[in-house]
């Protein structure tokens, strides 16, 4: 199902559903999320974790008005998989400022580095940020959107059970990880 300004709740209605949801919501978020090394998250988005950021913006800003309403369906929506990839949102996370100052210097082309890898198949890295560029000749950005492109022979072997790896092969930033079986779950269902 496609994010239209038809099948948005109106800010009365999401209201009472968010009270009565938020709880699954946050669930649904954490199932998929995938921590790779001590300062990445890969937040793998879904249909249901875009509508909810949307609904979420609408209700902060108490956005009622049509365009305003239709910009934030254009900026979100494409992060809602499309059926043979998986998008995710990449979250550079340090909490100290100075060390996160200093690690944005280093980590620059970190998201063009970061990778997917079915087993018994060549990685497939990220397609990043293809809204807008996210760093600089200094500092990347703190937060990535990244698009794992797969092809018909990838997308049915993680369908039917094939290990999948997450990974980054930056210079100062070198780690992959199993992705965990209830997270590859989740992730499955994005692919028909």
């Amino acid at each position: 199902m496609s994010i239209t300004r038809e099948n948005l709740m109106t800010l009365e209605a999401y209201s009472k559903y968010r009270k009565e949801n938020k709880a699954d919501i946050m669930a649904h978020r954490q199932l998929r999320s995938v921590h790779l090394g001590e300062h990445m998250n890969l937040q793998f988005e879904s249909e249901l974790t875009i509508r909810y950021q949307i609904q979420e913006i609408l209700r902060v800003e108490k956005q009622f008005e049509e365009q305003g309403i239709l910009d934030e369906i254009e900026a979100y929506a494409p992060l809602v998989p499309d059926g043979d990839n998986w998008k995710a949102t990449m979250l550079l996370e340090y909490t100290d400022v100075e060390e996160r100052k200093i690690a944005l210097t280093k980590l620059i082309g970190i998201e063009d580095k970061t990778y997917i890898e079915v087993e018994g198949f060549k990685r497939v890295y990220a397609i990043a940020d293809e809204d807008l560029a996210r760093e600089n000749e200094t500092k990347t950005s703190a937060v990535h959107f990244l698009r794992f492109q797969f092809n018909e022979a990838a997308k049915n072997a993680i369908k039917y059970g094939a290990k999948v790896t997450v990974g980054c092969d930056h210079p100062n930033y070198n780690v992959s990880t199993l992705i965990p079986i209830a997270q590859l779950e989740s992730l499955r269902s994005d692919l028909n």
